[in-house]
């Protein structure tokens, strides 16, 4: 046999083993297709779940599909738009991403993932309001999570901007989250939106300054904690200070 027959058998023989994988492909596909007179035997619901996160219940998204008309369960599957659940729930406040499709045993699953609120802002000026990591509002008024609250003089812009960055690094790291119960946002004489941090350890009150650079400003702290706090206490200081670069002012 030539190289060129041998060439054209092996090409036949891959083209014919293609086809075969393609046709079990689509016969599995069609398989599992519902038939038009198929209908929604059940719901598989999947809401992730984190500590922070706890708007989001089945009889929510149950409540929000039937008052839209679009709850699946019983309808002709054929006539089940997944897009449209994935619109309605979409528009929860408290939805940060939801997916919807069919499987093969006539039911629709709906896979929901939660905002994750990072801290309570109850402004001097305004009403209170939740904001989750991405600087998201969430107005939901009575929420039993143990955030961190910010108060003082706060706009909105701020908030989103700012806060919601220090949050969610507070939310996030097991020792701050134990440790930081409120942040406190006044001005300084220039003006300027300035953060005090009010702990639930020790009678100081934390003075970060400017929001920028927190995270070297809180890693500066967590230092004099380890090294100071077991020679001193954690009554010694009045207020520690973070505001400059590279130190820590203490005052009795």
């Amino acid at each position: 046999m030539t190289k060129l027959k041998k060439g054209i058998m092996i090409l036949l023989a891959t083209i014919l083993c293609l086809g075969v994988v393609a046709y079990v492909v689509y016969a599995m596909v069609v398989a599992s297709m519902p038939s038009p007179d198929d209908k929604c035997t059940r719901i598989e619901l999947n809401i992730e779940q984190n500590l922070h996160a706890g708007f989001i219940t089945n009889e929510v998204i149950e409540n929000e599909l039937r008052k839209a008309g679009v709850y699946p369960k019983d309808r002709l599957m054929a006539d089940i738009k997944t897009r449209d659940i994935e619109k309605v729930l979409a528009r929860n406040e408290f939805v940060e991403h939801v997916e919807s499709y069919k499987t093969a045993n006539n039911a629709i699953n709906i896979d929901v993932r939660q905002r994750t609120p990072v801290m309570y802002v109850l402004p001097d000026n305004g009403k209170g309001y939740y904001i989750d990591s991405f600087g998201k509002v969430i107005s939901k008024a009575n929420y039993p999570v143990n955030l961190p609250v910010a108060t003082g003089n706060i706009s909105q812009k701020y908030a989103q901007k700012y806060l919601a960055e220090l949050g969610s690094f507070i939310v996030n790291n097991e020792f701050w989250n134990n440790q930081i119960e409120q942040i406190h946002v006044g001005t300084n004489t220039e003006k300027e939106y300035v953060i005090d941090l009010i702990p639930r350890v020790g009678n100081h009150i934390i003075h970060l300054g400017h929001a920028t650079g927190f995270e070297q400003k809180l890693h500066r702290l967590m230092v004099f904690y380890e090294k100071a706090i077991p020679e001193v206490g954690w009554n010694k200081y009045k207020t520690i200070d973070l505001e400059y670069d590279g130190q820590i002012i203490c005052k009795k």
